[in-house]
């Protein structure tokens, strides 16, 4: 398996400066990151290291699931995956993340509600991102169209 690559480049202290992240490997772009915009409400057009893996934890997971899926006797149809991962002061002392909520919607033929929620927990146990994440409380919900 091939090995992807990103890379920042930053100008300026925290809360001064601003930086851009390039996806190297891919070439598909090169996205604007600062502090104060990664801890406001409104992103103002950047991103951050949590958007990034939300979006990281939220295809690998589609594509966990529909693996387990198709493994369970289903066909996945659609998937609708979103991510929600929070930062938030940590008490020893920085920023950490407190916690992801992953919410998947799909449209799966020839498995009931119960085999999806099992394919869906699965995924959530054995997707790599969330392997990764283990030091980050991740909670599931899961739902049939």
């Amino acid at each position: 398996m091939p090995t992807r690559t990103a890379r920042t480049a930053w100008n300026g202290g925290l809360n001064d400066g601003s930086g851009q992240v390039e996806l190297s490997s891919s070439g598909v772009g090169t996205f604007d990151v600062s502090f104060p915009k990664r801890a406001a409400e409104d992103a103002g057009g950047t991103t951050s290291p949590e958007e990034l893996i939300a979006a990281a934890h939220t295809s690998c997971y589609a594509m966990q699931l529909s693996a387990l899926v198709a493994e369970a006797g289903g066909t996945p149809i659609a998937l609708q995956v979103s991510a929600d991962v929070t930062l938030a002061p940590d008490p020893a002392g920085g920023f950490h993340l407190t916690g992801i909520l992953l919410t998947v919607r799909g449209e799966v033929a020839g498995l009931d509600a119960a085999g999806f929620a099992a394919a869906a927990e699965a995924a959530k146990e054995t997707c790599p991102i969330s392997k990764a994440l283990t030091g980050v409380p991740i909670t599931l919900d899961a739902a049939l169209d």
